[in-house]
């Protein structure tokens, strides 16, 4: 997993404005509502609304936030009926880009979507075109602050069943294998570790620079205007920003 970071992205995003902040929780109440129809509201017996709880919890949402959310799906069987979607393409300077959404409107979405690849200088292309660039993997972030003895993080993540850990200036990034994800982070928290970021992303193999400036400023409008639409959940990209 050399030469992956998400701690820069990690900060970035935790340091945008409210309004940034209002839409990544609606976002996740999207994910909350999503999981509570498929496994129901009790975290204990739906590992999945568990994981989803663990990854607000990293965003920072207040807990009378996502408990809203998941007695709002609950009582809510005749709501929305949200369709995984993942779209994939080459952004500015052939970057492979994976985004996932969570549609109730699939020609919509498809349609937002694509006009951004399209307004970057881009392509939006067909499903496998990209995702053979990435790796689908646990990751855990923890602040080497929270923990600053690297040494008992290696052994108590491995012991935990993760697959491998990168040390990076100010983070530990646990990987672990999708199926293993949940137990590995369960075990954690038990050891009192808090996550910065939890979640199951698309890791790039290789990662690839763009020496010209507008391609670079084009690629980061890109993720922006992405970002930006309610129903895309997350963007994976192979961009060494």
């Amino acid at each position: 997993m050399s030469g992956h970071s998400k701690w820069a992205n990690i900060k970035h995003r935790k340091e945008k404005s409210d309004s940034k902040r209002g839409k990544v929780f609606t976002k996740l109440g999207r994910e909350i509502a999503v999981v509570v129809k498929q496994g129901g509201y009790d975290p204990e017996s739906n590992s999945k609304l568990k994981d989803v709880i663990a990854k607000a919890k990293s965003e920072n949402m207040p807990n009378d936030n996502i408990m809203r959310s998941i007695k709002k799906a609950a009582g809510d069987a005749d709501g929305a009926s949200y369709e995984d979607i993942t779209y994939e393409g080459y952004g500015p300077g052939g970057i492979a880009v994976i985004v996932e959404a969570l549609t109730d409107n699939k020609n919509r979405t498809a349609g937002d979507v694509r006009h951004f690849f399209d307004k970057s200088g881009g392509n939006m292309g067909t499903n496998g075109c990209v995702s053979f660039l990435f790796s689908r993997k646990g990751l855990l972030l923890v602040s080497r602050e929270s923990r600053p003895d690297e040494d008992a993080v290696m052994m108590e993540a491995l012991d935990a069943g993760a697959e491998d850990v990168v040390t990076q200036d100010d983070a530990y990034e646990i990987f672990t294998s999708p199926d293993g994800f949940s137990e590995v982070r369960e075990k954690l928290e038990k050891m009192g570790y808090a996550f910065e970021s939890a979640g199951i992303e698309m890791i790039p193999l290789t990662t690839v620079s763009l020496g010209d400036p507008k391609q670079a400023e084009s690629m980061e409008k890109l993720v922006d205007n992405l970002d930006d639409l309610d129903d895309v959940q997350n963007i994976f990209h192979n961009w060494d920003e």
